[in-house]
């Protein structure tokens, strides 16, 4: 019965999200304490509650103090040689603009944090797709897929989760690894470019000074004007506008008017840029990148201290740091309600059993017959598992049973674990990972648009890593 109730949980929770029927937090809320009183433990929906806001709470303060951070560095223009260099990489392309969103979430991904790569992607992507008007979607997505193959590097998570459940060295899981979630890398750009193709069809080629904001140029300047069923809607002229000049499109206009702030990374005159203590501030990021890295610390805390050290440094006086963190309240607001909303979620599932009964479930309908290939049925069941329960359920609770199985049939632990590692890039569009709420969130795109649109392309990606896996006799 939890098992089937789990599920319908879940199913419930994705349809009314993805028919906007709900605004996902609260369906993240509502839902899981309705199916709470179904269980028939509605008495105890209180401790569930607690237990999972308890169990995410550092990852809220993370997000909060990493948002006003790294806010704070797109005020001061940390970012913006990163966009202009992409700018005069993609020359107003769009299919190079969404290769180069492919390649700046995988590199950005290497910190190990889907939070900090999804933040510092959209908050350098965002204005090109805006000006343009191409799909935000397709920023998400790809965001999502290429910072999910890179999610498997040892300290990212997965692999680590793997290796201590099955009592493994992480390296001797993800090395061997590597050629398979190269595949998969090289398909999430291949994809990027078919997806960066059809965006170029639909919205043609610009020049270059067509995007650039230039706050000398006064006219306003049309630079797109068209159909397309892009995040800007359907028959809707884009405009671009030069400095402080206003758009002759209405719609257009004020869609801008809700972006200013964002396109004013863009800016060059802005008064928050501080180009004299630009080196401090890569100095300061990188260190803190480090330090992640190298767990010196917390990660809550090292993004209190990288954010309290940023306002203070750029904006030393009190006035001028109370603007900027109500410039970002927004988002602040935005992303940690929506990680206490999906504490609600993750503590039903976990407090009132479902997740071991739907892991109990999904091994037991495994035929006899598939022993022997437990890793390939690890590999494909960790796409929808991963999907619908965290990592540390799937992990420490599934993995360890189905690795059991699998040694029954003489399949070792590492072949094991290395299938486990294939559902990574789905995982990453998960309405269980805080991550996606930023991901969404700063991109200003609704959460059951990205995943209407992200969950097939991420599921060819897993399945291209588990076939080259297989080829490679990796799995």
């Amino acid at each position: 019965m939890l098992t089937i109730l789990g599920f319908a949980m879940i199913a419930t929770f994705l349809v009314l999200i993805m028919m906007k029927k709900m605004s996902p937090i609260a369906a993240l809320v509502l839902i899981p304490a309705l199916f709470c009183v179904f269980v028939g433990k509605g008495a105890k929906l209180g401790d569930y509650v607690i237990d999972g806001v308890t169990s995410l709470a550092p990852t809220a303060a993370m997000l909060m103090f990493a948002i006003v951070y790294f806010g704070v560095m797109i005020d001061v223009g940390l970012f913006d040689p990163i966009v202009r260099g992409i700018l005069k990489f993609a020359k107003a392309d769009p299919m190079r603009i969404v290769v180069g969103t492919a390649i700046l979430a995988a590199i950005v991904s290497l910190d190990g944090d889907g939070s900090t790569t999804f933040m510092i992607t959209v908050s350098a992507m965002y204005p090109l797709y805006k000006r343009l008007k191409m799909s935000l979607v397709v920023m998400t997505g790809v965001a999502a897929m290429a910072n999910g193959v890179m999610n498997t590097l040892p300290w990212g998570g997965p692999t680590a989760r793997a290796a201590t459940a099955l009592k493994l060295d992480a390296s001797d899981i993800f090395v061997p690894m590597i050629p398979a979630l190269a595949v998969g890398l090289l398909g999430v750009f291949v994809l990027s470019y078919v997806l960066g193709m059809r965006e170029r069809k639909r919205l043609g080629v610009l020049t270059l000074n067509e995007v650039l904001v230039d706050e000398k140029v006064e006219e306003t300047e049309t630079v797109l004007v068209g159909a397309g069923s892009g995040a800007s809607g359907p028959g809707k002229a884009a405009t671009a506008t030069g400095g402080s000049g206003s758009g002759t499109d209405a719609d257009a206009e004020d869609d801008e008017a809700g972006d200013a702030q964002r396109f004013q990374v863009l800016d060059p005159s802005r008064p928050t840029l501080r180009p004299k203590l630009y080196w401090f501030n890569a100095l300061l990021t990188v260190t803190l990148l480090t330090a992640m890295i190298m767990e010196w610390l917390p990660i809550p805390v090292l993004f209190l201290l990288g954010a309290a050290l940023a306002l203070t440094v750029n904006f030393p006086h009190i006035p001028d740091q109370k603007a900027r963190l109500a410039a970002h309240a927004d988002n602040v607001l935005n992303v940690s309600g929506m990680v206490f909303a999906a504490a609600v979620f993750t503590g039903v599932l976990q407090g009132t059993g479902m997740v071991d009964h739907m892991a109990r479930w999904m091994v037991d309908v495994i035929p006899e017959g598939m022993g022997p290939h437990m890793a390939l049925v690890t590999g494909i069941l960790s796409l929808p598992l991963t999907y619908f329960m965290s990592n540390d359920g799937f992990y420490f609770g599934v993995l360890p049973v189905l690795a059991e199985a699998g040694a029954a049939h003489g399949v070792s632990p590492l072949e094991m674990a290395r299938a486990s590692l294939v559902g990574q890039p789905l995982h990453m569009s998960s309405p269980l990972v805080p991550a996606v709420y930023v991901l969404v969130g700063m991109a200003k795109v609704e959460f059951g648009d990205h995943t209407k649109f992200v969950v097939k392309w991420a599921a060819l990606t897993c399945l291209l890593i588990l076939g080259a896996g297989i080829v490679f006799g990796i799995i």
